[in-house]
């Protein structure tokens, strides 16, 4: 394994491991047993993968390495252990953040090596990105991210797109995925902090 694919891997392990406890936080939120805790990190922290993989014709990456389910629920367990702090919240909005950003970088990154096209590539990494989170927020009875106008997969486009826009232009992969990531984080820190949104439609949600 060279050290391009080395870096994927751990990264696409670490963000596992981040959405993971992103599910748990949620059922944390709900006050679930500690079952629940682990079904919502490993849905979580594989969701956005597995449908990924699935589309480009890819083996699903956890099925063959089962560390990644093992890194969800060692996180679920994490989660559970430090219980209940006020800080809980703020966590789960930054951990997904984190995830976030990974996962369109190494979604894109995988969807790029298995012969997908830049756009194609970019609408992979979204979905690697998004999917876990919108299950998990499914599941917890939350708002979906796809139903906010908080800033979320804006971030996750446009570093898809950075990192595709790079490596097109000869930008070894290593420095594109560190802008990509770096795209996608800055612009969900500036949702979190300055409450960017997107303009939303002109009018009453009343109207017709």
């Amino acid at each position: 394994m060279d050290a391009l694919a080395t870096t994927l891997f751990w990264l696409d392990f670490a963000a596992a491991a981040v959405f993971g406890a992103t599910g748990a936080l949620a059922a944390a939120r709900r006050r679930h047993d500690i079952i629940t805790f682990g079904f919502f990190a490993a849905v979580t922290g594989v969701g956005g993968g597995t449908l990924r993989d699935l589309l480009i014709g890819a083996p699903v990456f956890w099925v063959a390495r089962p560390g990644y389910i093992i890194a969800c629920l060692a996180a679920a367990a994490a989660i559970w252990i430090v219980g209940r702090k006020p800080w809980r919240f703020t966590a789960l909005l930054w951990l997904d953040a984190l995830g976030m950003a990974a996962y369109t970088v190494v979604g894109t990154a995988k969807a790029l090596s298995f012969g997908a096209p830049p756009i194609s590539a970019v609408v992979m990494g979204v979905l690697t990105a998004a999917f876990g989170g919108i299950v998990r927020d499914v599941l917890a009875g939350e708002p979906s991210i796809l139903l906010r106008r908080e800033i979320y997969i804006t971030a996750a486009l446009a570093g898809s797109s950075v990192f595709v826009i790079l490596t097109s232009l000869g930008v070894p992969y290593g420095w594109a995925g560190g802008a990509g990531f770096a795209t996608a984080l800055v612009i969900r820190s500036g949702a979190l902090l300055l409450g960017w949104k997107m303009p939303a439609f002109p009018g009453s949600p009343t109207e017709d």
